[in-house]
């Protein structure tokens, strides 16, 4: 535990590290140093009784269906399950007005649009992610995936979401870039920029063809790895969590981004949708190295810098009248 506290103090110093202007390298540092407590703590305080739980859950669903149904019918209710009931609360709180001091955008979209969203995206979901699911299912099957017990251990389990993120966080940048060229932007990728102001909901609202170009980087790294079932569904919950919350419009005091180093979160993902398509940048997924390595956020760093100028002057002014 000794270890796991040294490790967190010697990469923070007992400062934030949520600024854009920092190296990369410690950055990196950082996020290295966070993720190895993160599997020392889950080392120490794995409890068995927990195991336990999932394992006799597990035994359960293997028993009563079959891989195929799991794979397919059980990822695809899964993931319905943790986008909608992650998404629909923030449609409801614009709506609604509340917690509008931690709207990024004062203007709202309409309940029409909303409305719009909502059932273009079952269509897509049922006419484009369920037989994406199903087809893919026999290379998942080659690559080694399985759903058998006993379950991975949590060392294996959040290596391979690190992995994961790292190559989605590649592959989806440049793919992301590509589509802001103007042909693609014009044809596939407008329809996901219809929303300047988005809400949870419009993490997955985009051109089929996007949906299968943008798809594959998050697809790519489990089918190299033929992972378990259960890892697979896992990196599914936290990925679409991740793009939820970026789509979300708010930015909270417990925002991720106010503690995770080089996570982009709604801040970042919010200008995007609101500066024209051909200045934009902010092109990362997850993590936001690849716009520093390219210097696509410049824009970005730009305003957050002027903003936080303006914020101490506005103080220091406050302090002055004092």
């Amino acid at each position: 535990m000794r270890t796991c506290v040294g490790l967190w103090n010697s990469s923070t110093h007992g400062q934030s590290v949520r600024n854009y202007d920092y190296p990369l390298c410690d950055g990196v540092v950082v996020f290295h140093n966070s993720f190895t407590c993160l599997l020392c703590l889950w080392e120490q305080f794995s409890l068995v009784p927990m195991a336990s739980i999932l394992e006799s859950a597990w035994q359960y669903l293997i028993t009563h269906f079959s891989d195929f149904q799991l794979a397919c019918l059980g990822s695809f209710f899964l993931h319905e399950s943790v986008f909608f009931l992650s998404g629909l609360p923030f449609i409801y709180l614009e709506r609604l007005g509340y917690l509008s001091k931690y709207k990024i955008q004062t203007k709202n979209n309409t309940p029409a649009a909303q409305n719009k969203c909502i059932t273009r995206l079952l269509l897509y979901h049922f006419g484009v992610n369920l037989p994406v699911m199903i087809f893919s299912y026999p290379v998942f099957r080659y690559m080694g995936m399985q759903s058998s017990l006993p379950l991975p251990s949590w060392k294996v389990i959040l290596t391979q979401i690190l992995f994961y993120f790292i190559l989605e966080d590649f592959v989806f940048y440049w793919g992301h870039r590509i589509l802001h060229t103007k042909w693609l932007y014009k044809h596939v990728h407008s329809i996901h920029h219809e929303y300047a102001t988005p809400f949870g909901l419009t993490s997955e609202y985009a051109h089929p063809a996007e949906i299968l170009f943008l798809g594959f980087a998050t697809i790519l790294g489990p089918a190299i790895t033929g992972p378990h079932l259960f890892t697979l569904w896992l990196w599914m919950v936290v990925r679409v969590l991740e793009t939820v919350e970026a789509h979300c419009g708010y930015h909270f005091p417990f925002s991720l981004s106010n503690f995770i180093p080089l996570y982009g979160g709604a801040n970042f993902h919010d200008y995007h949708h609101r500066v024209l398509y051909t200045k934009s940048g902010n092109y990362s997924s997850t993590f936001v190295y690849m716009d520093w390595i390219f210097g696509t956020d410049k824009g970005y760093r730009k305003l957050q810098a002027l903003k936080r100028y303006e914020a101490e002057a506005s103080n220091n002014q406050t302090s002055r009248e004092k």
